[in-house]
């Protein structure tokens, strides 16, 4: 097991280098801090990566989705990882809370301590720099898409470098009638296909769950949805005072393809190469297309 976490009292708990990495947002997408994956535990999930997949931790959708691929899939190992953000909010202890709720559920399958991935300037370069630029390109903006974009996004060099191992995520198409515009199919279509041309798997066993009810029932617990769980402050951003969403299908499909996924795969291809990503410039440079 690895030194990013460990278990005290059935609990999966940051230890404090994960805590100041989360706290400072540096680098950690691919040459990761030997004291958070250390090059022994990456051989040995190479050794496994046909039973081992990487788990999205989040909140109550991400748990339940790792349960319902497991009773599906030939998983017996689990690497759990945090992806730090731009703007989240509240305590990691709730991060911590998830991994113990999912041991719980899953008492004979292998839960490896979490790992903390994420990079900042990533981020950046999808959700925040060039804002007006893409305002005036594509007639709005939200940094929800390019958001779960980057989660996705960020996990796919560990994934390749752990074998090919496969992602699992809690995107879901409908939350009781309610729409995200960053889950709507055009946009979860297109997360798939980032991480399938690298050779990825990203897997969405809740995509076409809509019952809350359903989620919980997965659970085995109530859950209330955004319950336990980091929030962002920048939530509900892309909602009208009337509660509505004006951005169209085709503008949200025009937004990826034309900037996006182009921008994050040119960034996901430059850490695969050993390189570390020029994030503005390649933004730019899509961008300028």
């Amino acid at each position: 097991m690895n030194q990013g976490s460990h278990r005290q009292k059935g609990r999966m708990t940051f230890s404090p280098d994960a805590k100041n990495l989360y706290l400072e947002k540096s680098e950690s997408v691919i040459q990761l801090p030997e004291w958070l994956l250390s090059r022994k535990a990456v051989e040995s999930f190479r050794e496994i990566s046909s039973r081992l997949a990487i788990v999205e931790i989040a909140g109550r959708d991400s748990v339940a989705a790792v349960i319902k691929a497991v009773e599906e899939g030939p998983y017996t190992d689990l690497l759990p990882t945090y992806a730090f953000t731009g703007t989240e909010r509240g305590s990691l202890q709730s991060v911590e809370e998830a991994v113990r709720r999912l041991s719980h559920r899953l008492p004979d399958i292998t839960i490896h301590d979490l790992v903390l991935v994420g990079s900042s300037r990533f981020w950046q370069a999808l959700n925040g720099r060039f804002i007006s630029e893409l305002i005036a390109r594509f007639g709005f903006y939200t940094p929800c898409i390019g958001c779960h974009l980057y989660l996705h996004s960020v996990r796919i060099p560990l994934a390749a470098s752990l074998g090919g191992v496969a992602i699992i995520s809690g995107e879901r198409e409908s939350h009781d009638g309610s729409v995200k515009v960053n889950q709507i199919a055009e946009a979860v279509e297109r997360y798939q296909a980032l991480s399938r041309s690298f050779g990825i798997p990203l897997l969405l066993p809740l995509r076409k769950v809509a019952s809350g009810a359903e989620v919980e029932n997965i659970i085995g617990s109530r859950w209330k949805q955004g319950g336990d769980q980091l929030g962002c402050v920048l939530s509900g951003n892309y909602r009208m005072l009337n509660g509505g969403i004006e951005a169209t299908t085709d503008q949200v499909a025009a937004y990826l393809d034309e900037f996006a996924v182009p921008c994050a795969r040119k960034i996901i291809s430059a850490y695969l190469e050993g390189r570390d990503p020029d994030f503005m410039g390649i933004a730019a440079e899509v961008l300028g297309k």
